[in-house]
């Protein structure tokens, strides 16, 4: 197995029609790299992309980084919310090969120790062939307490975040195996599905 086969391919979705257009910056993406940054330990590059919110565009978005580019994690932040231009959940749906309901509720579950808002959220989880997308939301500390989830005052983990299950998910659907800085998230998997770590 060669080095490249073993490094994650993350695609990272901003969807935003004032960020794609330049009237403010983006923050979804340099949220997400700064965080795949502290939390993997295993090797990973990513994709990212700028966009409004225009349901074509989004499909035809997800499509490419998961068909073409080969994204082994597809992450969108941002158009989640019920107003009208929100349809990234629909796009993502449009294109799934099956969905992943656990992802959505997991999430609202931790936003609701933070907002009573939460429930307002529509993001969704899916899978489309060897790749698994996943809607976060668009601010980046709702972000980072959707993948790491809620922990008390003494950093004990009250809340599982998602992407605890995100790396056996990515086992089962024929990416690489993905390793975690354990202080940042811990990645779970059954026992006969941890790899032994090499003798130094």
């Amino acid at each position: 197995m060669t080095i490249s086969d073993e490094t994650l391919l993350i695609g990272l979705v901003s969807i935003s029609d004032r960020a794609s257009s330049g009237a403010y910056q983006d923050q979804g993406i340099p949220a997400l790299q700064e965080w795949f940054g502290a939390a993997l330990t295993s090797p990973w590059r990513m994709e990212t992309r700028l966009i409004p919110d225009e349901q074509t565009l989004i499909e035809q978005t997800l499509i490419e980084l998961c068909d073409t580019v080969g994204c082994h994690l597809v992450m969108t932040t941002g158009g989640t919310g019920p107003s009208p231009r929100d349809v990234t959940p629909e796009a993502t749906m449009a294109v799934a090969h099956k969905l992943m309901p656990g992802f959505g509720e997991q999430m609202r579950q931790i936003s609701l120790h933070f907002v009573p808002t939460a429930i307002l959220s529509r993001q969704v989880g899916a899978i489309r062939g060897k790749s698994l997308i996943l809607n976060l939301p668009g601010q980046p500390k709702s972000i980072r307490e959707t993948l790491e989830g809620v922990k008390d005052a003494d950093g004990k983990q009250v809340v599982h975040g998602i992407f605890s299950a995100v790396p056996y998910c990515i086992d089962l659907i024929g990416g690489p195996y993905i390793e975690t800085n354990e202080s940042r998230v811990r990645a779970f998997r059954p026992k006969s599905a941890i790899r032994a770590k090499p003798s130094p």
